[in-house]
């Protein structure tokens, strides 16, 4: 467990050619680290060994609340329709998807320059917020329409077994060189929870990878 207090801090992210760009409310250290950790009430980071985050380069970041830690600068629809999967309903301005398994999540891409920022599932909105200034790469701004996830009314936004959404983010899509932001110490300290998703047969573990995996 680390000893450093965990800090809440805005950080910016982008694809590589910059038509998708976010900002994420990052809390660090993670203020549970175990491998059961409740899913509302820590930052959870992760790599997985399955073939799809594998194949994809997946380096996972779980947010406690999506709705509240995540928005979308860009691409921004019009209007929204209420569900995540408007973000692939743009046209060529909008994400490209794969959809694998069950098909519930959506593993967005951009179709210019194929880099996976984020994938997930649930109700979403189109609102306007203000952008801080400070940000790396990101202009600041009052009323700036943004795309994000959205609580349900009566149940709240819920991940994990039975839940009503789903959001992860691409670690490697975060911009360099933002202050308190080194992905290096993140291994370094032990906050990677590698998991076994590849076929389920070793218990997940912080500290080295698992089978088809990588550090």
């Amino acid at each position: 467990m680390s000893t450093e207090t965990p800090s809440r801090k805005p950080y910016t992210g982008s694809c590589h050619c910059g038509h998708i760009r976010y900002v994420v409310h990052l809390t660090l250290p993670p203020a549970i680290l175990t491998s059961k950790a409740p899913a509302d009430q820590t930052v959870r980071i992760r790599k997985c060994n399955c073939t799809t985050c594998h194949k994809f380069g997946y380096f996972h970041v779980r947010l406690p609340c999506a709705p509240d830690d995540f928005y979308l600068l860009s691409p921004v629809p019009a209007t929204s329709t209420g569900d995540s999967a408007e973000l692939a309903d743009m046209g060529p301005e909008g994400l490209s998807v794969y959809r694998c398994f069950s098909g519930a999540s959506a593993w967005y891409f951009c179709g210019k320059c194929g880099t996976r920022c984020f994938t997930c599932f649930g109700p979403s909105e189109v609102v306007e917020m203000d952008v801080p200034e400070g940000l790396k790469g990101v202009e600041a701004g009052t009323g700036v329409k943004v795309w994000k996830l959205r609580k349900d009314s009566k149940e709240g936004w819920r991940e994990g077994s039975g839940g009503n959404g789903y959001f992860t983010l691409n670690a490697h899509t975060l911009e360099a060189g933002q202050d308190g932001l080194d992905l290096r110490e993140w291994h370094e300290k032990g906050w990677i929870l590698y998991l076994d998703c590849l076929d389920g047969v070793e218990e997940n573990r912080f500290g080295r990878p698992l089978r088809g995996g990588l550090y």
